[in-house]
């Protein structure tokens, strides 16, 4: 029961508009200002930092509570991939926000955090070190995403490999408009605030 219950309840978890709520505490909505993005990138741009860290601690914990109690639930690695998965798709494809949303790449990294701990944190180090190095968080995204699959398989977590590469086609979709925009070289850099 709980294969079918719980990957549900994770995606719902996970479509809940976080940054969306919090912005418009301010009275904004962000998804008419910068990017339109309902991520913690564009709420930290359109309504201060300090909010935007807010929706990224948020948007890190509907991936990971729902991963960490599926733990457990059980150790079989589909029921964890499927419930790795579910809070993701549910950011990214919110039924409360007509199955829109952000790019989720906070919830992959609070998801997988529950997962494989370690190899994660070598990802968000490479996503941290890509970001002040480019000065662009969509290139850190990005070399998260590549850096992802390739170090569950290092780590010897090959059964997570399948989702991690799932994911990260996911968030190289999600980004595509930005692969352009870096192409061009017209990304907006994240020192820069977007008016």
């Amino acid at each position: 029961m709980h294969w079918i219950f719980w990957p549900i309840a994770s995606y719902l978890l996970g479509g809940v508009p976080f940054g969306l709520l919090l912005a418009k505490l301010k009275g904004v909505d962000i998804r008419t200002q910068g990017s339109g993005n309902t991520g913690a990138t564009n709420v930290a741009r359109t309504c201060g930092l300090p909010l935007g860290l807010t929706a990224l601690a948020f948007d890190l914990l509907k991936g990971l509570v729902p991963v960490y109690i599926a733990t457990g639930m059980s150790d079989h690695w589909l029921f964890l991939s499927l419930s790795t998965l579910a809070p993701i798709l549910g950011h990214v494809y919110s039924p409360f926000l007509g199955f829109r949303g952000g790019k989720a790449v906070a919830t992959t990294i609070g998801a997988f955090l529950g997962l494989a701990f370690l190899p994660t944190l070598v990802c968000v180090v490479i996503c941290i070190v890509g970001i002040f190095a480019s000065g662009y968080v969509s290139m850190g995204s990005l070399l998260f995403g590549a850096a992802l699959p390739v170090a569950m398989l290092v780590s010897g977590r090959m059964e997570l490999a399948p989702v991690a590469l799932v994911v990260t086609l996911l968030l190289y979709w999600r980004h595509r408009e930005n692969i352009a925009r870096l192409a061009r070289g017209q990304e907006n850099p994240w020192r820069r605030k977007v008016t």
